[in-house]
């Protein structure tokens, strides 16, 4: 077997090992939360609570009118903060954290969790800047 095959299956086997994790984190994702676009979020997050799971420097650089943040990276110590008799509406800067957030939330008993399908960065609502 020739060297240039022998990397092309290493190629094509990283490739489907990627479209695999793609596709279950999106099946364990839809278990647990509903992707909405920007005017069902928009509708949905007067009687919820906004979470910014984005560092602060992110959030302070800009974030969704009314959003709190709770970074991803500090979830597992304060998810607490978030209530959980409330519905919950998610968004990072694309959907990764958004989702790994919502398994997180979902482990530990919340039922309506939303992501911001597209993300803060496609985001065409009203934003604020910290001071």
């Amino acid at each position: 077997m020739s060297t240039l095959t022998v990397y092309t299956i290493i190629i094509l086997v990283i490739l489907a090992l990627f479209v695999a994790w793609q596709g279950i984190t999106a099946i364990l994702r839809n278990r647990v939360a509903k992707m909405i676009d920007d005017e069902a979020f928009q509708e949905g997050r007067r009687q919820g609570q906004i979470i910014d799971v984005r560092e602060k420097r992110s959030f302070d650089a800009g974030h969704i009118l009314g959003a709190r943040n709770v970074p991803y990276s500090t979830m597992k110590a304060f998810y607490t903060q978030i209530r959980n008799d409330m519905p919950v509406y998610l968004y990072d800067q694309g959907t990764t954290l958004s989702t790994r957030a919502a398994l997180l939330l979902a482990k530990h008993g919340y039922k309506e969790i939303y992501i911001l399908k597209r993300g803060y960065q496609r985001w065409e609502g009203k934003t604020k800047k910290s001071e």
